[in-house]
C-alpha cells in the first residue's frame, strides 16, 4: 500500500523509512508539502529516536516563542544520546543532534506540533550576545512579552550570571523597558555582583515597545518600524488627486486587467473573456449548471463583487476618511464578497465567511510558515493600528500588502485581499490603481519571500515602486 501511495504522489520520502503526506498534483521539486510538515515531522522523528529526551536549542526556542516559524536550514537539537552530526532531510534542510546535557523538565515546554523547546526564561539566560545581532526582531519580541520578570531575575541571582545580567539589562533598556533594566542592575548589585550593563543590539530602538504578552503583536510593530524608511526611500512622492470621480473611473477601467492578473497569480484558469462575461452579467448559476459548479467562474464572480466593495472603500478614502480605519472596517466585507458565490453554489460552507482562520495555513513553496491562528488575531489588530497611524502613503502601500500576507489571517484569499489593501493605500496617497502582472509572479513571490524569511523589504518595495513606472499591460 505504501508503494502505491508513493507512486501516486500521496506520499513523499524524506529519508529512508520516513514519509510525509503530499499532493499528487505537486510538481517535482515542489517544497510546499515539506515546509508545511517540517515542525511536525521533526517532532515525530526526534521523539521516535530519543523519546522525551530531546529539546531544540535555546536560540531556536526563542525564535519560535517570538512567533517566527520560518523553516531553518539546520535545526539544532540537544538530545540524550545525540550523535553530534547532521541528519540530511530534503530541500536543503537537516537536523543536527548534539549529545549535550538536557535542561530540567521544569525548563522545557511543548509547543505547537509537539516541538520540545526551552521556556523563555532559561533560554534568555543561555543564548549568547550573537543571538541579539542575528535575530534582533525575535529577541525584542520575546523580551517585550516578559510582563513579569521576577522569574528571570531569580535565575540571574541564583546562577551568578553577572555578565548575562548586564546584557539583559542593556537589552531591556534598548526596547524602552528602563524599569526592568534598573531592577536587574539593582538586585544584582545588592547581592554583591559586579554588573556592567551592555546593549547587545546593533543599534538602538527608536520607540518603546509596550509590555505585551503577545510576541506576535510586538513582532509586527518591530517589522513596521524597521522596514518603513527603506520603503520611503524607494517611492516617488505621492501625487494629488484633483478629481475623485475621474480617479474611480480609471480604477473601473483597470478591472478586467486587474482581475485577470490577480486571479491568475493564485492559479485560477481565467480568461479576460470570462472576466468580462461575469462583469456584464452573462453568468447565470441558476440556469447554467456549468456556471454554478465552475470554480474559475465562481472566483471571477467573487472578485467582481469584492472589487466593487473595494471601490466603495476607495470613495471614502478619497473623500478624506482615514485609510487605515476604512481598511480595518471594510476588509471583512471584501473577503465575504470574494467567497460569497462559492458559498451560494454550495462549494464552500457558510461558516467560511465568518472571518479569520482558526487553523494553521501554509504558503506554497515558502519557507515562511505563518503564525498560529491565536497569534494572527493579535497581530492583525496591531497591523490595522499601525496602518491607521502611519503618515506616509508609500509605507501604507507596501507594508499594508506585505504584513497582511505575512500574518495570513484568512484560510484563503490572503493574496487577493493583500493586493486590494495595497491599492486602497495607493488611493490614500493619490497613486494610481496598480496591477501586479502574472507574468512577473516569480519576481513578486521572491520579493515577498526575501521580506518574510530574511527581513529584507527592499526587493518588494522596489518591485511595487517599479510598477508605478511600468504598469501591467
Amino acid at each position: 500500500m505504501r508503494e502505491r501511495l508513493q507512486d501516486a504522489g500521496f506520499l513523499r520520502e524524506v529519508m529512508r523509512g520516513w514519509y510525509i503526506a503530499s499532493r499528487p498534483d505537486e510538481p517535482n521539486g515542489e517544497s510546499t508539502a515539506w515546509y508545511a510538515s517540517f515542525w511536525g515531522f521533526c517532532a515525530e522523528y526526534l521523539t521516535e529516536r530519543f523519546g522525551e529526551d530531546w529539546v531544540i536549542g535555546p536560540e531556536q526556542s526563542l525564535i519560535l516563542h517570538a512567533g517566527n516559524r520560518t523553516v531553518p536550514t539546520q535545526l539544532l537539537v540537544r538530545a540524550k544520546g545525540g550523535r553530534n552530526n547532521p541528519t540530511g532531510l530534503i530541500h536543503g534542510t537537516s537536523i543536527f543532534d548534539t549529545n549535550v546535557a538536557l535542561p530540567p523538565s521544569a525548563d522545557r515546554v511543548t509547543l505547537e506540533e509537539g516541538v520540545h523547546a526551552y521556556r523563555c526564561e532559561p533560554a534568555l539566560i543561555l543564548v549568547s550576545a550573537q543571538f541579539y545581532l542575528a535575530h534582533p526582531t525575535d529577541a525584542r519580541a520575546v523580551l517585550a512579552s516578559q510582563t513579569n520578570t521576577s522569574e528571570l531575575l531569580a535565575r540571574l541571582l541564583d546562577g551568578n550570571h553577572s555578565v548575562v545580567a548586564g546584557r539583559l539589562a542593556g537589552a531591556f533598556r534598548n526596547i524602552g523597558h528602563d524599569r526592568v533594566a534598573d531592577d536587574i542592575l539593582g538586585a544584582m548589585k545588592s547581592a554583591g555582583f559586579d554588573v556592567r550593563e551592555a546593549d547587545p543590539f546593533e543599534r538602538p530602538l527608536t520607540f518603546a515597545l509596550p509590555r505585551d504578552p503577545s510576541p506576535a503583536s510586538n513582532r509586527i510593530r518591530l517589522m513596521w518600524q524597521d522596514m518603513r524608511q527603506r520603503v520611503i526611500d524607494a517611492f516617488p512622492p505621492p501625487p494629488r488627486v484633483n478629481d475623485v470621480d475621474a480617479y474611480l473611473t480609471r480604477v473601473e477601467e483597470n478591472y478586467v486587467n486587474d482581475a485577470y492578473n490577480s486571479l491568475s497569480i493564485e492559479g485560477y484558469k481565467v480568461s479576460k473573456e470570462l472576466i468580462e462575461r461575469v462583469r456584464d452579467g452573462n453568468w447565470n448559476p441558476d440556469a447554467n449548471e456549468a456556471d454554478k459548479r465552475q470554480r474559475d467562474a465562481l472566483a471571477a464572480r467573487g472578485y467582481y463583487q469584492a472589487f466593487q466593495a473595494v471601490k466603495a472603500s476607495l470613495g471614502r478614502i478619497l473623500s478624506g476618511d482615514n485609510a487605515g480605519d476604512v481598511a480595518d472596517r471594510d476588509h471583512q466585507t471584501w473577503y465575504r464578497e470574494l467567497f460569497a458565490p462559492s458559498v451560494q453554489a454550495g462549494i464552500l460552507t457558510a461558516v467560511q465567511l465568518a472571518g479569520y482562520r482558526n487553523m494553521p495555513v501554509y504558503i506554497r513553496g515558502s519557507r515562511h510558515v505563518p503564525m498560529g491562528h491565536d497569534a494572527a488575531r493579535d497581530a492583525i489588530s496591531t497591523f490595522f493600528e499601525l496602518l491607521r497611524d502611519e503618515p506616509e502613503a508609500s509605507v501604507r502601500v507596501v507594508l499594508g500588502h506585505y504584513i497582511f500576507v505575512f500574518i495570513h489571517p484568512y484560510i484563503d484569499g490572503n493574496g487577493r485581499i493583500g493586493r486590494f489593501l495595497m491599492n486602497a493605500m495607493m488611493a490614500s496617497g493619490g497613486y494610481p490603481w496598480t496591477v501586479i502582472p502574472v507574468a512577473r509572479r516569480d519576481e513578486y513571490m521572491a520579493a515577498l519571500e526575501a521580506a518574510s524569511v530574511d527581513g529584507d523589504i527592499g526587493p518588494f518595495a522596489d518591485f511595487i515602486a517599479g510598477l508605478l513606472e511600468a504598469p501591467a499591460i
